[in-house]
């Protein structure tokens, strides 16, 4: 199966001024696939969002190389063929919200690049309903909540049909009933078979993905599912990362009563091992 993105030692700096960059990636290489549910995870400043931001060409590396379907991120006549492919949501909705009302705000990029009326329609329509928010079409953004605005979001990059959407701390700004929404919405966009991406510094969520890449220094430090990452408790904890409540909780139990699973990352699971203890009356 061919990569949807390939990153090929990838390095970037920031500049600071003439004489004076910080290095960000440090030969950075991996490869997403159709149909997987990334996390990126690391600590203030390891350099994840900056990760990110090379995924879809608004970054381009100083050395090394991204692709988007074959396409190098540093040609700049195929950077819309690698937009199209590549979504992204931030961490501000409000930084992506443009009009006044929700469809217009939905049609926005649709009409930028020449969609028909009845097609158009057809996209919005879809988009809004996979979010939940059809019934706010006519609602103008400013007056929905957080996680509404988010959703309105992801809407518009949806209605583009893109093969992957990167999520950049994207429920970082939400109360917990917000992060639900968005949680939610990303989750079923995975179901369908869309390509998900999400940067993200709260555990519970990187264990919704199906595998973890873990950013310290900019550089690849970890990679493989949550059940495995999350083992690591040690390992992550001098990176300054910590491991799903559940999984704390668990072992908590576990150092009690020693037949309870210590390897829970959700909390159906947690409930659903707590059910069975309590059928056994251990608990």
């Amino acid at each position: 199966m061919e990569p949807i993105i390939r990153l090929d030692s990838v390095s970037f700096s920031y500049k600071i001024n003439e004489k004076t960059s910080v290095s960000v990636l440090k030969d950075v290489s991996f490869s997403i696939f159709p149909g997987e549910y990334v996390a990126i995870i690391g600590h203030n400043g390891s350099g994840k969002s900056t990760l990110s931001k090379h995924l879809n060409g608004i970054l381009t590396p100083e050395n090394g190389e991204v692709w988007v379907h074959g396409h190098n991120t540093k040609d700049s006549k195929k950077k819309r063929d690698i937009r199209k492919a590549v979504g992204m949501v931030f961490q501000h909705p409000d930084n992506q919200i443009v009009a006044t009302i929700v469809e217009e705000d939905v049609a926005f990029g649709l009409e930028n690049i020449g969609v028909p009326r009845d097609e158009m329609k057809r996209r919005i329509d879809e988009a809004l309903n996979i979010v939940k928010m059809s019934e706010f079409r006519h609602r103008p953004p400013h007056h929905l909540s957080g996680g509404q605005k988010q959703r309105v979001a992801i809407a518009g990059v949806l209605a583009m049909q893109p093969d992957c959407i990167v999520f950049d701390e994207s429920t970082s700004m939400l109360d917990s009933f917000g992060r639900k929404e968005v949680l939610q919405v990303m989750r079923k966009m995975n179901e369908v078979g869309m390509t998900i991406i999400t940067v993200t510094h709260r555990m519970s969520e990187a264990a919704e993905a199906s595998r973890i890449i873990v950013v310290e220094d900019g550089k690849i430090v970890m990679d493989g599912a949550p059940r495995d990452i999350f083992k690591h408790k040690q390992e992550l904890a001098e990176l300054q990362l910590d491991v799903p409540s559940v999984s704390q909780m668990a072992e908590i139990i576990h150092g009690q009563y020693p037949d309870f699973s210590k390897e829970l990352i959700h909390d159906d699971e947690l409930i659903e091992e707590v059910k069975k203890f309590t059928g056994e009356e251990v608990i």
